[in-house]
Parts: structure tokens; sequence; C-alpha cells
């Protein structure tokens, strides 16, 4: 392993719903009807109340005025190479929007914090969805990548977006506009994955030549490359959300783990913690650390889904189902379930205590290479 060092939120909207979900069943399967389906009484209330005495499984309260399609307060979202996006309702596995995608096959989806967007990398460009509206086209299209857009994200107030392309760049984007990106590093390889930095001031890439590349930015500039087997593609990189963890994962299976300094402003400091031969002799499309950070998810040309303790490490369990590479994935908020994708054409709920698969998405035509959820409540303040 080689590491060189080289230094050189307007607030959300108040959630103006209400709505329950059951944790047993992470999503309710009211999600499909109307608020005026839905008594909104103080007895109601109190029901719901009576009902958290008596059950494991406490039920959250939550309230909508006004919709024309599921409830927004879980939004899941697949997409690949039959060139469209589909929304689903969690619960039923019901496709309930399919957004046709015409200049290319979908690489990567991320919805904004707010719930309000979603943004599809596709090549070469990035297009920007309303999430809830019947609008069937883009509201927003970004250009300035000459390649597959292979990474996208959103800051954590959704004000811009990050992303990553075979192009060898990484490029900001102001997620509300238009315009050409604002900012632009150049990585001198295919950039394959982008994660931001819960300090929300850096951005770590992998390429396809195996570098890893700490972007700081409030310098502008590299501030720390790693290179944890030269040669060897690094497929997936993901950061705690604590930031006290690194992970990635590379093209012969394997993560490497690194100890991170906690809240600290700058990632200056890589302390190797473990190899750990996920998928051996195969690829490791994705790896995930859990909103918690106690599993690491990782994702492989094996046809399999692995879960992990960051706790020392050890394997879980091993999720099977899926017949064909297993391409993304990403966990429910509370870490209870995780999502993945599949070339099989479909796309699974999983139950990560159990293992099992609670739901399957079907209805792309062609291999399903990504996924996006976003089941987290939005602030108050």
């Amino acid at each position: 392993m080689v590491i060189k060092i080289t230094r050189s939120r307007p607030r959300r909207k108040k959630c103006d719903a209400f709505f329950y979900i059951t944790k047993s069943l992470l999503f309710h399967d009211f999600i499909s009807k109307s608020a005026a389906e839905i008594p909104l009484t103080s007895k109601r209330e109190q029901q719901v109340q009576k009902a958290n005495s008596k059950n494991t499984f406490p039920t959250i309260y939550c309230r909508y005025e006004s919709l024309s399609m599921p409830n927004p307060f879980v939004v899941l979202a697949t997409a690949g190479y039959d060139h469209t996006i589909r929304f689903w309702e969690a619960t039923r596995g019901v496709c309930y929007r399919t957004l046709q995608h015409q200049d290319s096959q979908v690489n990567k989806l991320e919805i904004s914090p707010d719930k309000q967007i979603l943004a599809a990398a596709g090549n070469p460009t990035i297009k920007i969805y309303e999430v809830n509206a019947s609008n069937p086209n883009p509201i927003l299209t970004h250009e300035g990548h000459q390649g597959n857009v292979t990474a996208i994200g959103f800051e954590r107030d959704g004000r811009w977006m990050f992303s990553g392309s075979d192009d060898g760049t990484v490029k900001l984007w102001d997620a509300r506009q238009g315009a050409r990106h604002t900012r632009e590093y150049e990585s001198r390889a295919a950039v394959t994955t982008v994660a931001l930095h819960p300090n929300g001031q850096e951005l770590l890439s992998g390429d396809a030549n195996g570098n890893i590349r700490v972007w700081d930015l409030a310098m502008n500039a590299c501030s720390c490359e790693l290179v944890p087997e030269v040669g060897v593609a690094v497929r997936s990189v993901s950061v705690a959300s604590d930031g006290s963890l690194v992970v990635a994962g590379n093209s012969t299976g394997t993560c490497y783990v690194w100890k991170l300094q906690k809240d600290a402003k700058t990632t200056a400091h890589f302390e190797p913690l473990h190899k750990l031969r996920a998928h051996p002799d195969e690829y490791v499309l994705k790896c995930l650390i859990s909103p918690d950070v106690r599993t690491l998810a990782t994702t492989s040309s094996d046809k399999t889904v692995k879960l992990w303790n960051l706790d020392g490490l050890g394997l879980e369990r091993t999720l099977t189902g899926h017949s064909r590479w297993v391409w993304d994935c990403v966990f429910s908020v509370d870490a209870a379930y995780l999502v993945t994708a599949s070339s099989d054409g479909s796309a699974r709920l999983w139950d990560c205590s159990s293992g099992e698969a609670i739901r399957v998405y079907n209805g792309h035509h062609k291999a399903v290479v990504c996924c996006a959820l976003n089941d987290s409540a939005v602030d108050s303040t």
C-alpha cells in the first residue's frame, strides 16, 4: 500500500404531513393512499399512541396535506440499461411512475436530501427530475462531462452536487441551476466512484488506475493520495457518517478499511485497519457503510451481497437471490433494510437482520445497475 500526502444548510422546509409507518414492515401499505383516505383526528393519534404501548415496533406518526402521487416520505427509484427510471411503492413492490431516459443508460441515481429532485447520471449528462410531479421531462440538464458519468451525489443541504466520470474528472455543480460546473478536478484516470466526507469539505474519489484521492474543497486541490493496490481499479469508496472510517472496494474482490480521526476538519491521516477479502477473485462493485456505522455491505459480480460487522469485520450473512451481478445497494435510514440492484433486471428489498428478501421489484427489461432510497425524515427546523 502506498500513501502519499501532498499538502499544497439553507434550512429544509418543515414537514407538513402526517402518516405512520410500522417499523417491523419498514413502510406501511397506506403509502399508496391519498391524504383524504387517512383520518387526521386526535382520536386517531390516541389510537397510534395506544398501539405503540403494546407493540414492540414503535409506530411513527406523520401527516400529509396534499399529494398527487404516493406519499414521498419514502422515495425509492431504480434505473439501468433499458433507458427508464422507475419509482416504486416500497412495501407493495408496485411501480407507480416510469420516466424515459432516452439519451443513454442510467449509471447512477441520487435523491436530494429534501426529496424534491432526483439526479440521474448517464452518458455524458446528468439530468434532474422532479420527484413528486407528473412532469416526465428533466427540469435541468448538467452538461460538461465527456464520458459516462459514474458517480453523483448531493451535499447535505442539497445546494450543490458532485460527479465523477470516465473522462477522468470530478466536477461540482449548482444543484438547482443548469449552468456548467462550478469546479473541476483532474484525476488523470477514469473516475469510478466519488464520496463526500461528512465534514462537507472533502470529496474522496477512486479511479481505474487504483488511486484514491482526497479533494480539499477549501484548498481547491488534492490533499492526499492513496494507492491500495497499484494498477487495480477502485470500484467503490464509502465514508462513515461519523467520519471515523473509509472503505474502498476493488476489482480483485478486496475491501480496504482505514480509520480516520473523528470530527477532524480535514482527512490528512489514514490509519490502515483491515484488508478484507470480501469476494475473492471477483469484483466488489459497491461497498457501503450503514448509517449507524455498524455494518458494511458489499455487492459483487459473484451475484451475492455480503453484510459484515464493522466491529471486527466478521461476516454476518450472505444475501443470495440475484442471478447476475449485483451493482448497487442502499441502506434504509435506520440500517434495518437494504435495497439492491442487479443485472438480472430486478431490485430487491432485504431485511438485514434475517437476510431474507421481503420484496422483489420487477419491471425493467434490461440490467438494473443503480438504485436510490431516501426514507429519512425532513428536518422541521
